[in-house]
């Protein structure tokens, strides 16, 4: 039978003052009432990585199902609760007693993204939020009194003031949930109208920082040019006029600090929605970009780079291509055509995170170097092919190079923030490139074998560990969640171990695991006893960046 709340006081009690380890006697599920508490894991030292519990509520007449019918809907309404959760757990901070981690309740974090995360779960029966919890002692002796308060007085607060509908502010989850659907439909107009991006009028796009993700105060608004505006009507807002950023190839150029990486970033993380209030909320992009850059030193196993590389002094196989310390060209040569296997249908590019000698050949220098002696093909002759043979766009940042204007559909010049169309006369300047075709093929060759991967450690944002052997994630500029990091090391952990079978290629292992999270969600690919963090969904692209980094592969 269920324990109840009594049990557990009687438990907690009989424990007070003893060996810390005492308090692992309290995992299992208690009923307390208005929800259930549910320990899945008590640390096993104060100093330790906390305790983590489940707060469990009856959806029964709790959030009405139309906050939820859709999944993009469901996405939003989770993290929208959990930023309730977060605000209730501000509050209590001044609760804090004993050594250690004594006292700490913490929930997964959120930023101005709007994630898919296991962090809070809702469905028509459930929903199950996921803490952690300092279980609090004076040393190493279990402190009762202070366990007692978080457990009778704190968790039943946060409980009631963000896991019951009846006491919320009903406006702000249905203007959640509008925004939500005016978000979704945006995504539907980018295929409807052939865009890779859409901008919206009165965007603030620069951030506080370089380290906040926070809006600029008293930044510049952004206003689309009339040659690229388009007007949508959205289910919620109405009408909203912006920049739409037509399929092909787009430049965007100006003077350097008037704001062209600002726009490209806005667009790089335009993948994912944004919560009201944070300026981009209506950035919307092809949720497939991949933002391309230089990557010296990372690892290549058997990824096919002659498009842009072949003839090596030392006769490399560049339709096969390996190296465990890749060059700046090799590096974006083999993250090009991985994006491409990886069926992106946007690269950004800015110019600055860029190997020159991948960008562009100089025709000086070509003269000087003929071209059987040098072995680069540059991304400007092939990225109109990328486009007309493989429907893949290109917005690259561009301020020192030229050549790039004869192969642009339209270039946009940024000046003081101010985005302005500048293609007739770009085109008047441009000198005709001679362009190389890109033919079809599969990419990433390589089939994965089965391996046994028992230890996963997370490392911050950058990082991740398995059995000892590091990857290296802190060039993939979208990957924007620790939480997504720890969801790759386990996603990766569970492809080696459960899908490989030495027949599939990377890209059919992802479009599996893929599969398999859509029919039955995450969690069912997380260990019960993680220890790397509270997961977020990672993207596809992601996913597959990260398999092609892991060395011992």
């Amino acid at each position: 039978m269920m324990k109840t709340k009594q049990d557990f006081l009687n438990s907690l009690h009989a424990m007070d003052h003893k060996s810390y380890g005492a308090y692992k006697a309290l995992k299992g599920v208690y009923d307390f009432g208005e929800f259930l508490l549910k320990i899945d894991h008590v640390q096993g030292d104060p100093f330790a990585s906390p305790s983590r519990i489940r707060l469990c509520v009856k959806n029964t007449n709790n959030f009405p199902l139309e906050l939820f019918a859709e999944k993009w809907e469901k996405i939003a309404l989770e993290d929208m609760i959990l930023r309730q959760v977060h605000q209730c757990i501000k509050k209590m901070q001044s609760y804090r007693a004993g050594s250690g981690k004594s006292g700490i309740i913490t929930a997964c974090r959120v930023g101005q993204e709007i994630m898919e995360r296991i962090a809070v779960q809702i469905s028509e029966k459930e929903l199950e939020v996921r803490l952690e919890i300092g279980f609090p002692a004076y040393g190493r002796s279990i402190a009762a009194k202070e366990m007692e308060k978080i457990v009778i007085t704190l968790l039943p607060q946060i409980v009631k003031n963000a896991l019951l509908y009846k006491n919320q502010k009903k406006e702000i989850f249905k203007a959640v949930k509008e925004l939500a659907d005016d978000q979704q439909f945006i995504r539907k107009q980018l295929v409807r109208l052939d865009l890779c991006a859409f901008v919206a009028d009165g965007s603030i796009l620069p951030r506080q920082s370089g380290v906040s993700e926070y809006p600029m105060k008293s930044a510049q608004v952004f206003i689309s040019p009339e040659s690229v505006a388009v007007e949508l009507e959205l289910p919620y807002h109405g009408k909203l006029r912006g920049m739409g950023v037509k399929r092909g190839v787009t430049l965007i150029v100006g003077g350097g600090y008037h704001g062209k990486s600002t726009l490209l970033k806005a667009m790089e993380a335009g993948v994912y929605n944004h919560i009201a209030g944070d300026g981009r909320e209506y950035v919307i992009t092809d949720d497939t970009a991949v933002k391309l850059r230089a990557e010296e030193g990372r690892c290549v196993h058997l990824v096919d780079i002659s498009m842009f590389i072949n003839h090596l002094p030392n006769h490399a196989d560049t339709t096969n291509f390996i190296t465990e310390n890749a060059s700046g060209s090799t590096s974006q040569a083999a993250n090009t055509v991985e994006g491409l296997a990886g069926n992106t249908g946007v690269f950004l590019i800015d110019e600055d995170t860029s190997a020159t000698n991948f960008m562009v050949r100089d025709e000086t220098m070509a003269k000087l170097v003929s071209d059987e002696k040098e072995p680069i093909t540059p991304f400007l002759k092939c990225v109109r092919s990328l486009w007309e043979d493989h429907q893949v766009s290109s917005v690259l940042v561009v301020g020192s190079s030229g050549a790039y204007l004869s192969v642009a559909d339209i270039v946009l010049q940024m000046d003081q923030y101010c985005l302005k169309d500048v293609t007739e006369n770009a085109k008047k300047l441009a000198q005709e490139i001679e362009s190389f075709r890109v033919k079809k093929t599969d990419f990433v060759k390589k089939q994965i074998p089965s391996m046994r991967i028992e230890k996963v450690k997370v490392h911050g944002l950058d990082t991740i560990s398995l059995d000892h052997t590091d990857l290296d994630l802190r060039y993939l500029e979208q990957l924007i969640d620790e939480g997504q990091t720890a969801a790759l090391a386990y996603f990766l952990q569970y492809i080696l171990t459960k899908l490989a079978d030495g027949k599939k290629t990377a890209v059919q292992l992802i479009e599996l695991l893929y599969q398999k999270i859509e029919n039955d969600g995450m969690l069912p690919l997380i260990p019960p006893n993680y220890s790397a963090g509270s997961p977020v969904m990672p993207r596809k692209q992601e996913m597959l960046a990260c398999m092609q980094r892991f060395r011992k592969i």
